[in-house]
């Protein structure tokens, strides 16, 4: 009995690696903005390696990282218009704000989410698959297949500040994203759209005063050389989705979409397990490396500052936006 069940277990291994093997090979090309050594930067890797061994390498994920391949705002322009250049993205859940995912907005809204918890929570309830099939619904030619978070955001400058005070009349960069823009008017400062991959000149050159970013992609793309004050007013969770373009999707056979769709699964799994661990490794290198860090220990005038944002970009939407704060 026990050399038929080996037996049986080794015809298994061979069969479904012979399955693997007999999927047409594919390359699909994942854009990301950021290093490799960044939270995003690892759930990319871990997404590569467990869809490349769960098809046998009948999949191969080409990683386009550190903007190679230009901004988020890019690569969605490119992929709506047309281009098939980017297959897989790892987008912020703002970054589909412009093109009409009005689901997507709630989770930018500033200070909805309270921890971390609170932001798994909603990726494992009921909610979550709706807002990741956002896209398709609205006719757009991508789909989200997985979630996962980069750490709070919070706002890096120039010169020294110590209070929401100090944000008043500075230039911060944004993004071309309306609750981004309104969050930062609503602090006193003045919104300035640059590209990302502009923002290091644009922090050298003086045409901002500061910007915002999670922890580990402030320190992987070198702000702390030009921007040294790191302000832990954790805005918002930086919430991200992996997306897959119609194009890419179906250069897939069933089998194949199958383990893309488990290999998302994994990394958004390995994202939650690692991001926390990451996050407090890279605050402890930059205060070893001499940023100033100032602690925002009392958020209350930071969420009143924001009310017009908040309210005005949640109001068509306030019962679903009440669920969200309901699972903290």
């Amino acid at each position: 009995m026990k050399k038929f069940l080996a037996l049986l277990f080794v015809l298994t291994m061979i069969l479904g690696a012979t399955a693997a093997v007999a999927e047409s090979p594919v390359t699909l090309v994942y854009a990301e903005v950021n290093p490799l050594d960044t939270i995003v930067g690892m759930t990319a890797q871990a997404f590569k390696t467990k869809v490349e061994e769960l098809s046998g390498g009948s999949i191969t994920i080409d990683i386009q990282h550190s903007g190679v391949l230009g901004s988020e705002a890019q690569v969605l322009d490119g992929i709506l218009s047309g281009g098939d250049t980017v297959d897989i993205s790892r987008i912020s859940a703002f970054a589909l704000t412009s093109y009409g995912c009005n689901k997507a907005k709630l989770l930018s809204i500033p200070y909805t989410f309270v921890s971390r918890e609170h932001f798994w929570n909603f990726v494992n309830s009921d909610m979550s698959a709706d807002f990741l099939a956002e896209p398709q619904t609205i006719g757009l030619p991508l789909r989200g297949f997985a979630y996962g978070e980069e750490g709070f955001r919070h706002f890096f400058l120039k010169n020294k500040v110590e209070t929401i005070e100090d944000l008043k009349g500075l230039k911060l960069r944004v993004s071309d994203d309306p609750v981004m823009t309104g969050m930062v008017r609503d602090l006193g400062a003045s919104p300035t759209v640059v590209s990302f991959t502009e923002l290091y000149s644009a922090l050298q050159s003086g045409v901002v005063d500061g910007a915002e970013q999670p922890i580990a992609n402030y320190r992987s793309n070198a702000f702390p050389e030009v921007a040294p004050y790191l302000m832990l007013d954790g805005h918002t969770l930086g919430a991200i989705q992996l997306i897959i373009t119609d194009n890419g999707w179906n250069k897939l056979s069933e089998q194949q979409q199958a383990w893309v769709m488990e290999a998302g699964k994994f990394a958004q799994e390995e994202n939650a397990r690692f991001s926390a661990e990451k996050e407090a490794e890279v605050l402890e290198q930059l205060k070893a490396e001499g940023v100033t860090v100032i602690e925002v220990t009392d958020k209350t005038p930071w969420v009143e500052a924001c009310q017009n944002t908040i309210q005005s970009n949640t109001k068509d939407q306030a019962e679903l936006y009440q669920k969200l704060l309901d699972l903290q």
